[in-house]
Order: C-alpha cells, then structure tokens, then sequence
C-alpha cells in the first residue's frame, strides 16, 4: 500500500518553515513594540521592501544558476546614477511635457542598459573564462563602484523632477507604486521559473552542470542570461531607490549585499544552485523586513544589525546543512 505524502513534506515543508519563522517573527515585533501595527510603519515597511526584494530577486537568479552576484548593489547605484545625470539637467531647466517624458523615457533606458552590460560581463567572463563566480562578481564590485565614484567625484546626485520623484513616493490603492513594480517583478519572474524553458533550464543547470551539458543545453548561454537578469533587476532597483530617495551615490546600501544573500538563503534558494521558491522569498523577505523595522523601532544600531544579519546567514546555513545530511542518513539507511 502507497504511503500518503505528509502535508510537511517535500516542498509544503519549506513554505510551512517560513511561514510559522515569519508569524513567529511578526508576533514577537508586536509583542515588544504597540507601535509595530501603526499604519504609519506599515506604510514605511511598503516603502523600504522593494529595495531588498529586488536585490533579493537578483541574487536568487545567480544563486539558482549555481553561482553568486556580488556586484549587484553596486550595479544598482551606477544605474541609479545614470539616470540621475539625464534627469538633473531636466529639473534645472524645469523641463515639461513630452520633452520631460523622453528624458525619463532615456534615463530609464540608460539604467537598464547599464545593468544588462554588467549583467552580461559578469555572466561572459563566469562562463567563457571559467572564473569562479564570486571572485567574478567581487572584481565586478569593485571595477562599478570605481566608475560610478569617478563619475561623481564620490558626492551624490541629486535634484531629480518632481514627476519622477512623484512616483517613489505615491500610492495606488493605499500601495506604493515601487510595491507594486516589486509585486510585477515577483510575477514575472514567477512565470521565468514555472513556464518557460529558461527556468527549467538554469534550474537543471544550477543542479547539476555536466549532466545539462550532455542533453544538449548551452551551458554558457543560460549562464549568461541568469546574470543578466540579475544585472537588469538591480538596475530596476536602482531606479526605485532614485525614486524614493532623489540622490544617487557611489555607496549607498551596501549591506543590501549580505541582506539580499540571506534572503536568497532563508527564501529555500540552495546556495549550490538548482532550487529556489518564490512562495518562500515572498516570505523570507516578509520575515526580514519586519526585523529590520523593529529594529529601527527599538534604535538599534547598524552594528548591531550587520551583525544579527551574519548571524542570521551562518544559523541559516547550518541548519540547512544538517538538514541536508540527515534526509542523506535517513535516504541511505531506507536503500
């Protein structure tokens, strides 16, 4: 007689893990601060969440592909950057009506066109000259910031018009209109992973490379457009972060990096590659946001939250390992 798949097994398991890790996580925030369910932060987590998800989303891509994005927020801020340098001069010359369109419609483009470039190099060099990806991406870091410092002499930019800053910090249905490309961004990549060949393929890829080779998959080309995924959403998020903010630099929100990895982490992405849930990102990145606010809410300092994000990532790790090894124990003593 076949045995019945409990409800916590395989992939239920998982999203049921981050769902009671995310409840657990919100009731203790509550429970410490009254002011936790303000619609006040409420509102200001809705605010802050595109900025991680985003980062989230482009490093989940590269993890899934078998590697790591390293250079993901500094791609972000050279996007941010460019835009900003297209958009000054605009409100400077209070610019208006169609030519103000195509300037927002350039700076857009300029952005996204910066992150498909690094997108595409990091993913070139990964899979042409064999680099391992986190010393890939690591050089990829440093070489961005170094462009983006350059072109700004280290200040920020700033003094972007009005109707583009309108949108980063406008709401639609009581939600902000950067909630609302996250939730977009979620979705679309949602149906990369589900439905289409791409997702099978980096998914099999980031499992098992030598076996994808032999059934014929260009190894190098999925690879590729992994990273450039991850480059084109970092640039998105560059762009919500010039939205919000109105200033761009060379060095903003480089914790983003060691956040974006352990929400890749908790979100059930294996950081070998071949698995990765966006049920479970939603959640990982629910858990983290909720932190970080009562966090802020209880003036902690930014030691000490580097410091909750690495221990964080190090439990999370672990646990997973030891996971792993005693389903391996488990399997091993059942053959």
């Amino acid at each position: 007689m076949k045995k019945e798949k409990s409800f916590w097994s395989g992939a239920d398991r998982d999203v049921m893990k981050m769902t009671v890790i995310t409840v657990l996580i919100f009731v203790i925030m509550v429970s410490m601060n009254e002011k936790f369910l303000r619609a006040s932060n409420l509102t200001s987590m809705c605010f802050q969440l595109p900025e991680l998800g985003l980062y989230s989303l482009a490093m989940m891509m590269a993890m899934l592909s078998g590697g790591i994005d390293l250079s993901v927020v500094s791609t972000g801020n050279l996007a941010a950057i460019s835009a900003a340098l297209i958009l000054h001069p605009a409100a400077e010359n209070e610019v208006t009506g169609g030519v103000l369109f195509g300037c927002v419609i350039l700076a857009v483009l300029a952005s996204l066109a910066v992150g498909a470039l690094f997108g595409f190099i990091n993913g070139f060099v990964i899979a042409n000259l064999n680099v391992p990806p986190m010393l890939a991406t690591m050089a990829s870091q440093t070489f961005i910031k170094g462009i983006s410092i350059i072109v700004t002499q280290g200040k920020s930019v700033s003094g972007t018009p009005e109707q583009f800053v309108y949108f980063g910090s406008a709401t639609l249905l009581g939600i902000p209109y950067t909630m609302w490309l996250l939730i977009v961004v979620f979705a679309v990549t949602a149906v990369l992973l589900y439905r289409t060949r791409f997702g099978f393929e980096v998914k099999m890829v980031g499992a098992n490379p030598k076996t994808s080779h032999f059934t014929g998959m260009n190894i190098k080309r999925i690879y590729i457009k992994a990273y450039l995924y991850s480059g084109i959403v970092s640039a998105i998020c560059g762009l919500a972060i010039l939205m919000r903010t109105d200033t761009a630099k060379a060095d903003y929100a480089s914790t983003y990096v060691m956040q974006a990895i352990l929400c890749s982490v908790l979100g059930a992405t294996n950081p070998d590659g071949g698995t990765a849930k966006i049920s479970c990102m939603v959640l990982s990145l629910l858990s983290l946001q909720f932190l970080s606010s009562g966090f802020n809410m209880m003036h902690l300092s930014s030691y000490f939250k580097e410091f909750t994000w690495g221990l964080l990532l190090i439990a999370v790790l672990s646990i997973n390992f030891f996971t792993a090894y005693i389903r391996q124990k488990r399997g091993l003593h059942k053959a």
